[in-house]
């Protein structure tokens, strides 16, 4: 009996401690969230002395941002003459007064990117809300040779031909051209109270090919539209003409699934929809097994990680000039296998919801902007609300 009253002293002796501990836990600190990105497709002509004044659309807020910059398909040393980030005044080239914040890397204003790579700048403390546009301008004074950057961005941005002093400008003035690309840039973080991201992994159907440029109409845009009250943030690591299996426009998804998707700041889920690049190639797109593989190995690789993955089903393409019925019957197969292989955590069935019920084999009319292989504004909303549904009211 003594024996066993010692024992019941150590164990209220030690229960206080705990309780304790566990009333006095402060609040969870802030965390690093992705808010936006953009992955890199090609490479263009350097813009030796410019100033770029990309325009990006946050999906979540927080108290602090930092930019991550990429020198990912270039061949030379990028220099980082400045770069700045603030909030967008209007529908210009215009910062908030006030917010203008310079960007520093290792605390130093300027910085180099070797090739092959991306850096991360420091934490600039900057408020942002959801929802917000943000200017990231990047001045490279020389020639770095190929520059690494997004094609098709649907969105303008700006440059300043005559670049040096002209990142720190609250007032657009300076930024006399206009371009379609987003040069250097591949991504937002913020800091604060967000609770994770989810990825959009695909081609042109997830970089919004179809719907109305300068208005964030992507089906990634809609998604984060509806989960902005969760505090979810959304990436977008879309490439138009991107394939699966093989080399495409950019590297292929096999390729590039770490850096673009696994490796971005507080990912909880990935959203996979691509494909159809592969199957609509010449020559044909083979044996749906490789898509299966394929799928397998990205689903694998996230797991690892404790990613959740949703399976997008592959959607219909006849009358666009590469559609054949061998073909067809592939992308059948494959979402056969999407939908019941067992191979992902949740299915978005976006083949069902977007199809035509007269012939299954289309688009639905009113989904379609005319090429009937992308989608239209309403098209991406309805993939958006699919992929939503998908993730269930509690995404993890």
């Amino acid at each position: 009996m003594a024996k066993v009253g010692r024992l019941l002293v150590v164990l209220l002796l030690t229960m206080p401690a705990v309780r304790t501990a566990t009333a006095v836990a402060g609040p969870a600190q802030p965390t690093w969230t992705g808010s936006w990105e953009t992955a890199p497709s090609g490479t263009a002509p350097a813009l030796p002395g410019a100033a770029v004044r990309n325009v990006v659309h946050l999906s979540v807020g927080g108290t602090a941002v930092r930019v991550r910059l990429g020198n990912r398909l270039g061949t030379a040393p990028l220099y980082l003459g400045a770069v700045t980030v603030a909030l967008r005044r209007g529908s210009g080239p215009d910062a908030v007064p006030g917010t203008l914040r310079v960007a520093t890397f290792h605390g130093a204003p300027s910085g180099t990117v070797p090739p092959g790579q991306d850096v991360v700048s420091d934490p600039v403390r900057l408020s942002v809300p959801a929802a917000a546009d943000l200017l990231v301008t990047v001045y490279t004074p020389g020639d770095s040779g190929p520059a690494t950057y997004h094609r098709t961005a649907l969105q303008t941005s700006y440059l300043a031909p005559t670049g040096a002093g002209r990142a720190a400008d609250e007032d657009g003035t300076a930024y006399t051209r206009t371009t379609s690309r987003w040069y250097y840039l591949t991504g937002v973080d913020v800091q604060g109270d967000a609770r994770g991201s989810v990825v959009a992994f695909g081609d042109s159907l997830t970089d919004g090919t179809g719907s109305t440029p300068d208005a964030n109409h992507r089906w990634p845009d809609r998604l984060a539209e509806a989960l902005r009250t969760q505090r979810i943030g959304v990436l977008n690591a879309g490439i138009a003409g991107n394939r699966l299996l093989h080399e495409g426009t950019g590297p292929s998804a096999l390729t590039r699934a770490d850096a673009d998707a696994l490796d971005r700041a507080g990912v909880r889920v990935l959203v996979v929809f691509e494909g159809i690049n592969d199957i609509k190639a010449t020559p044909e797109g083979g044996d749906a097994a490789a898509y299966t593989d394929a799928y397998r190995d990205l689903v694998a690789r996230a797991h690892a990680r404790g990613i959740r993955v949703v399976g997008v089903t592959l959607t219909p393409y006849r009358g666009y000039p590469a559609y054949t019925a061998s073909n067809e019957a592939v992308r059948k197969r494959v979402n056969a296998f999407i939908r019941t292989g067992g191979a992902f955590d949740a299915i978005a069935d976006a083949d069902s919801a977007v199809r035509d019920p007269a012939d299954p084999s289309r688009i639905l009319p009113a989904y379609d902007p005319g090429d009937h292989l992308h989608f239209n504004d309403a098209g991406m909303r309805v993939v958006a609300d699919t992929v939503r549904r998908a993730l269930g009211e509690r995404p993890w």
